[in-house]
This record gives structure tokens, C-alpha cells and sequence, in this order.
């Protein structure tokens, strides 16, 4: 009998459970992997566009510098320019690259004020979206299983009310878009509930800037001086109009959160304790 055949039963079970804890611990990693690869995804392309200096050319100064190029070309393309101001805006929101702001005022410009809205707030919802299910799909289960009682229930009475929580939120443009667009996938709302109220939460924000975009031609003519045009210099009185609809959708969030929102509370406190 050789020395492996002469191994005991507890020898055996024990090599069979290194064996076990060893496939498990691979097992693991690969899951790992396959929840994070989303989010290495996006943190990769944001990394490159910054490396590529997508940044310098997505600004104000290359903008008004191009916009002539930009109105021939979107009026000999028109669907073309859609189509692909939809898919660049939504790869922006996707991995979070700060020039929402400038997109945005250029496709006011580019389209009109409501069809560029429109388009706008098609490609930040796609991209919204693209980034709450990464994300879910990565960190969705780490609330429930590393929170504790107090912030679970806080996800349920956020989940509970999933809808008017989340219109709220994008609704008040002070809020950073990002973290709205992450926040959620931590309570594990439903997919539609969160692509509804991003749609109808954003459409208000989105006009009031491509309202500012449509009226660039008429703030630039009325510069007189020399040098760079800065956001100062184009502020007329339709922008001054747009820009009181950005602090009254401010004010009006704030409300929502204050009365319709808190309202809620001592009902489900109130069903807690009954």
C-alpha cells in the first residue's frame, strides 16, 4: 500500500476542504470581476478622455469659435447631428465628465431651444441610466449586507416612495447629477421608476439651459470690447429670464422636500407603530 493510499479519513477530508475553500476563494474573485467590470469600464474611458484632453475641447471658447461650422453642419444633418448629440451626451452622464453645463447651451444653439431639450434630456437619461445599473450591478446588495438597521430602513422608506424621493431630487439643480445618478442604485429601485422620474425631473432644468443656448448668437453681437467672451458677456435679458427659472426650480425643489415629501413621513412612522 503506498504512503497516498494509507492517508486517513480526516487527512483526506481535510485536503477535500483546502480543495473546497480554494475553488471557492477563485470562485469569488471571478465573481468580483464580473461585478466590478462596469464601473473599471467607465472609470477607464473617463481616465482616457482626460488623458486625450477631452476637456479643452469641450469648453465655451471652442464652442463659440465653431459654432458657425456647427450650425452648417447640423443643418445639412440634421438627423445625423440628433443621433449623435444623443449618444455623446449620454457617454458624458455615463462616466460623469463635468461639461453638461456647455453641451447642453450648445444644443440650444444647434437645435432650438425644445428640440434641443428634448435630445438632451434623451441622452442624460440613457446615460443616467447606463451609470445606475453599473453601479448596481456592482455595489447593489452591499447596503443590505453591510448596512445597518437604521440605514436599511431608511432604504425601504426611500424605495417605498421611489418616485416622488427621486423627482425631487432632479427636479433641484443644486444637487450634483452624478451623485443622483449613483444614489439610488444603493436602495435598489426599479429600473423603470428611476429612468420615469429622471425623465420628467430633468425635462424643466434641460429647457431653461438650451432657452440660454438658443439666445448665443444675440449675446455675442452685443459684445463691444476685446478679448475672450466670457459667460458674463452673454447674459441677456432672455438668458436673465432662463436663469430665474434655474432658482425658481431650486426654490420649488426645496419646497417639494419641506411639505410633500416630510408629509409622508408620520404616515409610515405612524403605521410603524400601530
Amino acid at each position: 500500500m503506498t504512503r497516498q493510499d494509507a492517508k486517513g479519513p480526516d487527512e483526506a477530508a481535510i485536503q477535500d476542504g483546502g480543495g473546497q475553500n480554494g475553488g471557492e476563494r477563485k470562485g469569488g474573485e471571478r465573481a468580483w470581476w464580473r461585478r466590478l467590470w462596469p464601473v473599471a469600464l467607465i472609470l477607464a474611458l473617463l481616465s482616457l478622455g482626460y488623458a486625450f484632453g477631452l476637456q479643452d475641447y469641450l469648453s465655451l471658447e471652442v464652442f463659440l469659435d465653431s459654432r458657425a461650422a456647427l450650425k452648417a453642419w447640423v443643418s445639412d444633418n440634421l438627423a445625423l447631428a440628433l443621433a449623435s448629440y444623443v449618444l455623446a451626451y449620454a457617454a458624458l452622464v455615463a462616466v460623469a465628465f463635468p461639461a453638461a453645463s456647455i453641451i447642453t447651451i450648445a444644443a440650444g444653439f444647434m437645435f432650438g431651444w425644445f428640440v434641443g431639450g428634448i435630445a438632451t434630456v434623451f441622452g442624460a437619461t440613457l446615460g443616467a441610466a447606463a451609470i445606475f445599473l453599473a453601479a448596481r450591478h456592482a455595489f447593489g446588495d452591499l447596503l443590505r449586507r453591510k448596512g445597518g438597521k437604521a440605514i436599511r430602513r431608511f432604504a425601504d422608506g426611500f424605495r417605498d416612495d421611489a418616485f416622488s424621493y427621486l423627482f425631487v431630487l432632479r427636479l433641484t439643480p443644486v444637487l450634483p447629477f452624478f451623485a443622483v445618478n449613483i444614489a439610488p442604485a444603493f436602495v435598489d429601485i426599479p429600473l423603470r421608476t428611476y429612468v420615469i422620474a429622471t425623465f420628467f425631473g430633468i425635462m424643466p432644468g434641460s429647457f431653461v439651459y438650451t432657452f440660454l443656448g438658443s439666445g448665443i448668437d444675440q449675446a455675442v453681437a452685443n459684445v463691444d470690447h476685446a478679448g475672450p467672451v466670457t459667460l458674463g458677456d452673454l447674459v441677456t435679458p432672455e438668458m436673465t429670464v432662463a436663469l430665474f427659472g434655474l432658482a425658481g426650480l431650486a426654490i420649488l425643489g426645496l419646497i417639494l422636500k419641506k411639505t410633500f415629501l416630510k408629509g409622508r413621513n408620520p404616515e409610515r412612522s405612524g403605521a410603524g407603530n400601530a
